[in-house]
């Protein structure tokens, strides 16, 4: 047991890390360009933020969460999505008093106690975005688009964009109340804990899971159909900024998130292909949480993207990775003569930037080149007692096989001009 990980887990190991490292670098420079400041919030919150915030009948709260008592007795919760703690740490650290609105993104674990699947963990990795302070539906449609420009910088195609609004407070118990008189009449198709939120929240029945009560809901009553003026226009103008930015999307009547704080625009990303569980993506409006949470009234809209599920659509459609070597150059040793030379040289080359490493294990020359093979290693500078009285390196290009002799005191810029050479090409 000490040597297997928890189920729902997975370890990210070197040859994978570096996609995910590459995944990071494009969401870091979108969120530079659309103007987004990064926040880090604790991996664990108190567990009524999560109850008040994303609602006692979603099944995050209900099934899902991992919570336990610490040792002072505290209820704490391993944060099961981003929008509640960012909404916290908006409040307590008062970045309502700076400039508005605030726009935020963050890239961390999560943890779901569910059922392991492709693509979906227990922990599980997600970027999300936050902009807290305007109520502007071209904000809908900017936070939208950002996410569709997202997947098309990383390559993946054939995505669909839904889109649905879910109303407001003033217009929502008009929908609560047509979905009860609905749902009476198919109560025995329902599963226990969506009779239970037949009378406290029946919207939640639409995202319920199971098949008999995803069976029982065909046809039921939707919000597009009893919302306010307010809602109604906000949702238009909302689909008019996307029309005019060109992203496409398809009205989705039955859309609804599975966490209670959303309000007015909701949407999810599809990826055909991937599995029953083919969303790798959504988000909406969540005018009320900040309210919830103990703010002024406030509004908000953000959405939250699985990496683990992006990454996975795109090896299933074939989006190629950058593959840049692992090491910029390895000091290959001819003999004893040059070790110590070596480990003074390598850390010259470190410091001027580059990506430089040596043998530690007393290998003869040819295990040190067959080793550098395997590391996909650029470029190898091979260094012995002859070329030290010369006072040069022989360099070897790995790619072509080409090797030549370049003077020590040139060997920094000659390595520089290569790998810029190299990299030029990934870029």
């Amino acid at each position: 047991m000490l040597t297997t990980r928890p189920r729902g887990t997975s370890d990210i190991l070197p040859g994978e890390v570096e996609k995910w490292q590459y995944l990071e670098q494009v969401i870091r420079q979108l969120c530079r360009e659309y103007g987004y400041s990064e926040i880090r919030t604790p991996i664990f919150e108190h567990t009524e933020l999560f109850e008040r915030g994303v609602g006692e009948t979603t099944d995050i709260v209900q099934k899902e969460m991992y919570t336990f008592r610490d040792r002072g007795g505290r209820s704490i919760t391993l944060r099961p999505e981003g929008t509640a703690a960012v909404v916290r740490a908006y409040l307590e650290n008062k970045l309502y008093a700076g400039p508005q609105p605030v726009k935020l993104y963050y890239i961390g674990p999560m943890f779901r106690y569910d059922r392991p699947q492709a693509g979906r963990y227990r922990q599980f990795h997600q970027f999300g975005v936050e902009v807290l302070g305007s109520h502007d539906p071209a904000l809908d449609a900017e936070v939208v688009a950002m996410a569709m420009d997202l997947y098309s910088r990383l390559g993946l195609r054939e995505l669909e964009l839904h889109i649905n609004s879910v109303g407001c407070p003033r217009c929502r118990p008009v929908l609560r109340e047509k979905l009860q008189d609905f749902f009476r009449a198919r109560l025995d198709r329902l599963c226990p804990n969506c009779r239970d939120r037949l009378e406290r929240n029946p919207l939640r029945i639409l995202d319920c899971k199971e098949e008999s009560c995803r069976e029982a809901g065909r046809g039921a009553p939707t919000s597009l159909d009893y919302l306010c003026p307010g809602c109604g226009d906000h949702f238009q103008a909302v689909l008019k900024h996307l029309d005019n930015l060109g992203v496409a999307y398809t009205v989705d009547r039955s859309l609804v998130r599975g966490l209670d704080y959303y309000t007015h625009t909701a949407f999810e990303i599809i990826a055909r292909g991937i599995g029953a569980q083919n969303s790798i993506g959504g988000g909406g409006r969540y005018n009320g949480l900040v309210k919830d949470c103990g703010g002024s009234d406030i509004p908000g809209i953000g959405f939250a993207l699985g990496l683990e599920r992006i990454l996975l659509t795109m090896e299933q459609q074939g989006v190629a990775f950058p593959r840049l070597p692992k090491l910029d150059v390895f000091l290959a040793t001819a003999d004893a003569a040059a070790q110590d030379r070596a480990l003074v040289l390598v850390q010259k080359l470190r410091r001027e930037g580059l990506a430089a490493d040596r043998d530690y294990l007393g290998r003869s020359l040819k295990a040190q080149m067959k080793y550098a093979g395997k590391m996909e290693v650029g470029l190898v500078a091979i260094l012995g007692s002859e070329e030290l009285k010369r006072g040069v390196v022989a360099l070897r290009d790995m790619a072509t096989g080409n090797q030549e002799e370049v003077p020590l005191d040139r060997l920094v810029e000659e390595i520089k001009q290569r790998c810029s050479e190299v990299k030029l090409q990934y870029s």
